[in-house]
């Protein structure tokens, strides 16, 4: 049974826009959401959504145009802004490229809340600072300015800002943005470890529905009338995701997860064979337009085992080999293909 303690935000009929004289530009339905405490939730929808505009109203950057916010049970117009930076961290979708500035100095801008006027940075931030850097592997960065990082460095330095901050919330806008395949799983698998091994409750919007499917624990998916949350698997059996790709060439599969274009339908064949190979020669016919039948068809495809190396394509008496799934689907895809 979940305990009132755990939950450590609560969207209660939430409106999210923008005021521009005296009328409201409401984007979305009052939603209804909560966050628990150490989960990874990801937000997933279209762009121009609302997707941005959800974050910085949970971070108290933009006022709610109606229902509430709650941290903790308690209401986000009742915090000072001191008392909310405690809270809440935050993250842009902006590039920070600031000249002369440290790592360490840019970490040090999160423990704001914690220092004096002055900004006095003590033995306990000093620790907190130190701490940040090394959960998220920059203790040997302290000192390169942030001109010379990547981006992938550059924006870890940014989620050990509000690591430094110590807020129980982080909320990060599309965080994995501008970085190569290696970097977007290298920030990932960071903000799982955050959120499971150090019980923060990370936000985070995102692009990515297959990162986000392998590794949040919740989704919160905004599509035009409503804000729909479960685990990926919960969406998944819902086919919720559907809903992303209605006008779409990429067809979603709930079934297995798995993205595909939408093509034009050349047929189906059967694949003999089994194991890894088989997998991805699946994977190269379904991308060439065919779909993979269970019963024997006419021609039909022989994948490479200990007694065979090569592919063979199998119509009638005839065959022919391949050398490599690149071969067999560029054979498939010529007008010298038979239609199956």
């Amino acid at each position: 049974m979940e305990t009132i303690s755990a939950k450590i935000l609560t969207l209660d009929s939430l409106k999210i826009g923008y005021v521009s004289g005296r009328s409201e530009k409401v984007l979305l339905p009052p939603i209804n959401a909560t966050a628990n405490k150490g989960e990874l939730i990801a937000v997933i929808g279209k762009n121009g959504i609302g997707k941005s505009t959800l974050l910085r109203t949970i971070a108290g950057l933009q006022l709610p145009l109606g229902g509430e916010i709650l941290y903790s049970g308690k209401n986000i117009h009742d915090y000072s802004r001191i008392d909310l930076a405690q809270k809440v961290g935050y993250i842009s979708t902006e590039i920070v490229k600031v000249s002369n500035m440290s790592v360490y100095d840019l970490v040090s801008i999160g423990r704001f809340p914690h220092t004096n006027w002055l900004g006095k940075i003590d033995g306990k931030n000093h620790n907190a600072i130190m701490n940040a850097l090394e959960k998220t592997g920059l203790s040997g960065f302290r000192n390169r300015f942030i001109a010379e990082l990547s981006d992938g460095e550059r924006q870890r330095t940014m989620i050990a800002r509000i690591l430094a901050q110590d807020t129980g919330l982080m909320v990060m806008d599309e965080p994995t943005a501008f970085l190569d395949i290696g970097s977007k799983y290298e920030i990932l698998h960071l903000l799982h470890l955050l959120s499971n091994k150090n019980d923060k409750t990370i936000i985070f919007s995102t692009h990515d529905l297959h990162m986000a499917v392998s590794q949040a624990d919740k989704i919160w998916l905004i599509i035009d009338n409503e804000l729909i949350e479960g685990a990926p698997e919960d969406l998944m059996i819902r086919g919720a995701f559907d809903h992303l790709f209605d006008s779409s060439p990429v067809k979603f599969n709930s079934d297995n997860g798995v993205f595909s274009f939408r093509s034009e339908e050349m047929g189906s064949i059967y694949l003999e064979g089994e194991g890894i190979l088989k997998h991805w020669t699946e994977k190269a016919v379904n991308r060439a337009g065919y779909s993979v039948s269970e019963k024997l068809t006419t021609p039909y495809i022989i994948i490479p085992s200990v007694e065979n190396k090569m592919w063979h394509l199998r119509y009638g008496e005839s065959s022919k080999e391949f050398g490599s799934v690149y071969d067999l689907i560029r054979w498939l895809n010529t007008e010298q293909a038979i239609p199956i």
